[in-house]
Parts: structure tokens; sequence; C-alpha cells
């Protein structure tokens, strides 16, 4: 199969969705793999890296989108790539459908095969696509948190961590998923007292069991989050149900409980938020202030370290991406199940009951597949 890795260009996005290291695999396995001309260069790796590793380079994106049957990206596509998507083609990357009905409509129209990153899916219900991605964005929100809290970006001028005499700042995490435990593993690393918020009692009861002294696991629900918002010098929003709009758990009346300088850090955002006020920022203009209150609401923020977040990223991808090409998206997708909760659309047709609820369309199982 010819495998096509294209350039992002969402705004200060730097990573790339393969490896030279992912390359020299897929054409181990025979396939041709064109990579876009300097895809890499924002995660270190050069055209002559995938050269080596047996890749061809291509000058633009039409290129990659007229001559390959599978095409991957990270983010998922802008309007100026909506009309490159050729009938039949398969798009395996992070589609987010049920934050933009636009996005939805145009890659429907498109009849592409859309195999989404955040909805593959293991039997005991993980995500392993998401999952490292995940684990990023958590980290890095209590470090974006840390940031805004400085006085000279109009936070409160809290040191998360405190000082001996001075007590230590507050941090208040909603979900208690992938993106909440490891936002909890920072902040309790750097001394913040952290309050770990779940609705699933299981989870909740794991959590106490695994997480340090210093994290106070609650079950979540409107009363405490309204308590808490009130101590709180962070709110993290990591809440996510696998392919479908966020839950709104922090209302715009809720923020008056919050004192001034307060920061908010809705990792959520790319599935709509879970914070009311929140709307997607960018790298470049990061924050915006609502009722005093700091919301960072960047929607990809593991493009900040992607690095570290293209080389965990293929390590994720690349088994299921040799899968499809190795088999085609229909026969891998009917032997492996996981693969099968990815598929989205299918050739104009809505295939995703999570996507189809969020916009009121009508959604139609592929027979076969799950």
């Amino acid at each position: 199969m010819k495998v096509g890795i294209l350039k992002e260009i969402k705004q200060k996005e730097n990573r790339v969705a393969m490896t030279p290291s992912g390359v020299e695999q897929m054409a181990a396995h025979g396939h041709n793999v064109l990579v876009e001309t300097i895809a890499g260069e924002g995660s270190g790796f050069s055209d002559d890296d995938y050269v080596q590793a047996g890749a061809a380079v291509a000058g633009t994106a039409k290129e990659i989108y007229d001559a390959c049957e599978l095409v991957m990206k990270v983010k998922e596509p802008l309007p100026v790539e909506y009309d490159l998507i050729r009938e039949g083609q398969i798009v395996f990357t992070y589609f987010h459908f049920a934050a933009s009905e636009e996005l939805t409509r145009a890659v429907m129209k498109s009849k592409c095969i859309a195999i989404a990153y955040e909805t593959v899916r293991k039997p005991n219900g993980s995500l392993p696509l998401l999952t490292p991605m995940s684990e990023v964005a958590g980290r890095m929100a209590i470090q974006e948190g840390a940031k805004y809290l400085e006085k000279t970006y109009g936070g409160k001028g809290v040191l998360l961590s405190g000082v001996p005499g001075v007590d230590s700042g507050t941090v208040v995490i909603i979900g208690g998923g992938i993106v909440g435990t490891n936002a909890a593993k920072m902040a309790c690393g750097m001394g913040a007292r952290v309050y770990l918020l779940d609705s699933n009692l299981e989870r909740l009861r794991y959590l106490s069991d695994v997480m340090p002294k210093n994290c106070f696991v609650l079950m979540s629900n409107p009363a405490t989050i309204r308590k808490l918002l009130q101590e709180a010098d962070l709110v993290v929003g990591a809440v996510l149900i696998p392919g479908a709009m966020a839950p709104r758990l922090v209302t715009r009346d809720m923020l008056g409980l919050m004192k001034k300088g307060s920061v908010i850090v809705d990792v959520a955002i790319d599935q709509g938020g879970c914070i009311e006020t929140a709307r997607p920022t960018t790298h470049d203009d990061p924050i915006f202030e609502v009722d005093g209150i700091i919301h960072y609401c960047v929607a990809n923020m593991p493009g900040a370290v992607s690095m570290t977040s293209t080389m965990a990223l293929t390590n994720a991808t690349l088994p299921y991406a040799l899968q499809i090409a190795d088999k085609g998206y229909r026969r891998a997708a009917e032997e492996n199940a996981e693969i099968a909760h990815g598929v989205s659309m299918i050739e104009g047709r809505l295939t995703c009951p999570a996507v189809a609820e969020a916009f009121g369309m009508a959604c139609e199982p592929a027979p076969g597949l799950c």
C-alpha cells in the first residue's frame, strides 16, 4: 500500500504522524511511504532522515492526497484540505468529530474512510491512541497552569509548591482518567494540595490506593465542584466521553466562586470543553480572561513538546497503521475490533454513534464491524 505522511498545518502544530523509525518498519512490510517535505522538521527529523529510512519525499500535500491510499496526520483536516481528500481514501488521524459539525459534514462529503485515533478502543475500554497524548497533556496542564498563575501573566502570584513557612497552592482536577491522573501526579510532585474528582466509584478506589498522600480523591458532583472552586488556585478540566462532546461541569455562574487570578486549564477543549466559558485557543494566543479567571484552552497542547509527543504517538499508532496497510481497512477492522471502533465514516456514511448523537445525524453501523 502507498502510505502518505502529511505536514501538519494547524497553527504551531509541530508533531508529525510517523518517525523515520516508523517509516523503516512500514518499508520492511513492503509499503511505499511518501512524506511531505519538512513534515518532521518540528519534531527534529529531516527529509534526509526519512529518505534514509526508505521514504520518498513529496513537495506538497496535494501530491500525498493524490498518490496515497492511506494518509496519516496528527490533527484533523483543516478546510484547505477538505477538497484534497479522495473518495475511498483511508484517513487515519485525530478527528474529534463531535467538536465540529463543519468538519464532520466535510469529511462525510469526501466519501473517504475516516479512522479516528481517539476512538480506537481496547476490550477493557482503554483508548490506546489517545493515551500517550493524554499523558502528555495531563502533565503539561500543570506546567502551563503553574506558569499562568504567575503575576506577570495576570495570575494570583501563587507558587504551587509553596516554600517553608508559606502554604502550597490548591489544584482541583475534574476527571480521574489518563489526563487527570497524570495531572495529579505532576501537581503532587510539585507539593501542591490536590483534589482529584471522578464519578466512577471503582476508579476512585483505585486512585485512592495509588496516589500520594497530598492527593485527595473525591466523588465528582456539582456540590463538591462548587465547594472546591472556592479554594482552587488551578482547575484542570480532564473529562472525556470517547468520541462525544465533553459534559459542561463548570458553569459560567460557578466562576463567581473562584478567586480572581485563578487559572483554568481545559484539556477537554478538543471535545468541546468541560468548562462552559472555555473556547479553543492557540499556542500563539493561549489564554483569555473571563470574570477575572484566566483560561488556557489550547486544543493541541502536546504540539508544544513535539519531539516527545511524536515519538510517543508513533509508538502507539504504528502497530495499527501496519495492520491497516497490510490488510486493508475492512479486513483489519473485521479481524481487530480495536480498529473497528475507530472507523467513524465509510464513504459518506457516519458509523460512530457518539458523533451522530452530537449532531442529530443518522448512524449506519457497518456490517461486520463494531
